[in-house]
């Protein structure tokens, strides 16, 4: 049974769009608890949605998601509906669902969402959100079947992202920068158990690679284990090795962009 519908977006907090997604939804299923994922996307950033959505997604209720990280609205690329372990997200096929559904078992089915008698109107081109992605929400969450919402999708045909590199070999692991939080904070494609597979426990000094710069970074627990201002190397939230600063930005200083190479290895 749906028990919720969750929103992210790139909106921000400083406008009233956000708001009108929530009174749009309200005014459809007014029963309906709507959780805010995230508003802070930069904007246009499919990438940096898709991660925030895929590793949320595990924490959440089974629901109605909704993606809108939309640089291409009102374009060519078409609004979906995708079943996934028990869930339906919705949002524009460009890739922002891909993880999500992933870490949610793989697509199931998947629809385009093209019947317009489930949109409010007149549509705006530029507004999917409130106009299209949080009216098909609340019909969603009051009984309408996504097979409604227009012809069937090849869930082979969904744009989906490149998944994240990770490689274990010769003694050490490479991977990229998935993404980067508002604190700096560089979240990796290793896995911590890349590190372990290599013999790194907490504690260890780690070896780190960006391009032709050679770093030692302390492997810790926590950001907090070194003295302010100094970087360290830790496995976060989400299972994965992140490089910080504690108390400054460590992306900034480094120079390490969404999609950076990076190598580990544990030193002699």
């Amino acid at each position: 049974m749906t028990s919720v519908i969750t929103l992210l977006t790139d909106y921000g907090l400083e406008d009233g769009y956000v708001a009108a997604c929530h009174g749009v939804i309200a005014g459809i299923a007014p029963g309906a608890r709507v959780i805010d994922v995230c508003h802070l996307i930069p904007s246009g950033d499919v990438r940096r949605g898709a991660a925030i959505l895929a590793q949320t997604i595990p924490y959440l209720p089974v629901g109605i998601h909704i993606g809108a990280v939309d640089p291409s609205a009102g374009g060519a690329r078409r609004a979906v509906a995708v079943e996934a372990g028990g869930r339906v997200f919705i949002g524009p096929d460009n890739g922002l669902l891909s993880w999500a559904v992933h870490a949610s078992g793989g697509a199931e089915a998947a629809y385009a969402i093209s019947n317009d008698e489930h949109f409010l109107r007149p549509v705006s081109p530029t507004f999917h959100g409130r106009d299209v992605f949080s009216p098909v929400a609340g019909r969603l969450y009051g009984g309408l079947r996504p097979s409604d919402l227009g012809p069937e999708v090849p869930v082979g045909r969904l744009v989906t992202l490149p998944s994240p590199t990770s490689l274990l070999r010769e003694g050490s692991v490479e991977g990229e920068v998935v993404s980067v939080d508002r604190y700096g904070n560089t979240q990796l494609s290793i896995a911590v158990g890349d590190l372990h597979a290599l013999g790194v426990r907490v504690g260890d000094t780690l070896g780190v690679w960006l391009g032709r710069r050679q770093l030692a970074l302390p492997y810790r627990e926590t950001f907090a284990a070194v003295p302010p201002g100094e970087l360290v190397a830790f496995a976060d939230s989400a299972g994965l090795i992140a490089i910080a600063v504690n108390s400054g930005d460590a992306a900034q200083r480094l120079g390490l962009p969404p999609g950076a190479h990076v190598r580990l290895a544990p030193t002699p």
